[in-house]
């Protein structure tokens, strides 16, 4: 399974064998967003804007977390769960 944290009815996603740059998939009730982990800048999709503002406030506080995920993805294996927005 590719959750790797759910916050606010807001999931994260990182898939195994994904293309680069380094990204997390959102979904947010019918909404979807690709986000990349270093800028947060927004890939594909779009969010509401405070799901936008939480969704950059948890990558930021877990930039080190998100890397080690996207590279145990990388290598095949389930990418380790990451603490959810309080």
């Amino acid at each position: 399974m590719p959750v790797v944290s759910i916050f606010f009815g807001i999931l994260i996603k990182i898939f195994h064998d994904d293309h680069n740059p380094p990204h997390f998939h959102v979904e947010y009730a019918e909404k979807r967003a690709v986000v990349e982990i270093a800028t947060g800048r927004v890939l594909a999709g779009n969010l509401p804007a405070r799901v936008r503002q939480l969704v950059e406030e948890w990558r930021r506080l877990n930039l080190r977390p998100l890397r080690a995920a996207w590279q145990e993805a990388q290598e095949g294996r389930q990418p380790r769960r990451i603490q959810p927005l309080a």
